[in-house]
């Protein structure tokens, strides 16, 4: 039987971040990660500087691609839109203070997500036959057939409708 050591656990996270900075596709993919959470701490500390860090959780920050220094804010309402748009000015100097540079900054409402509701179908219904005219319907195409010519071809129409359909 072979019993060799086990390997140490100690460092493994520690491996693992340098083994993806040196890796060639994954190390961008680290980096950009990193970045996103320093501009996220950031945001959030320059929204407490404005007594609006209440609003930081509801806030998805990012860069434009090809960025002139703009970054963009997704908001999932209207109302917090309009109150960052009146702060933006405060924002960027308080960003800039935290080491972030920015020119300009977009706010954006978040595209709503539908709300589908898939149900299954052991606690639907049965689909029963229609059951015909009601009452009120029926009284107002006999009406009709009333105020119509006998022989014409609405008359034949309609004597049809009221002859199919059982009365309830």
């Amino acid at each position: 039987m072979n019993f060799a050591p086990k390997p140490s656990h100690k460092n493994a996270a520690q491996d693992w971040k340098d083994f993806l900075r040196d890796s060639e596709g994954l190390g961008g993919i680290l980096a950009k990660t990193e970045d996103l959470v320093r501009l996220r701490s950031s945001l959030t500390a320059a929204l407490g500087e404005l007594d609006l860090d209440h609003l930081a959780p509801k806030i998805e920050a990012g860069w434009r691609s090809g960025g002139q220094n703009e970054l963009f804010l997704l908001v999932s309402g209207a109302s917090i839109a309009t109150r960052l748009q009146q702060v933006l000015p405060s924002l960027i100097s308080s960003l800039e203070k935290k080491g972030i540079v920015c020119n300009s900054i977009k706010v954006r409402l978040k595209p709503a997500l539908p709300h589908w509701e898939i149900k299954s179908q052991q606690g639907m219904k049965t689909t029963s036959k229609p059951q015909g005219l009601s009452a009120t319907a029926r009284n107002s195409w006999e009406e009709l057939l009333k105020k119509i010519a006998p022989d014409s071809e609405l008359a034949k129409a309609v004597k049809r409708l009221l002859q199919n359909r059982p009365k309830q």
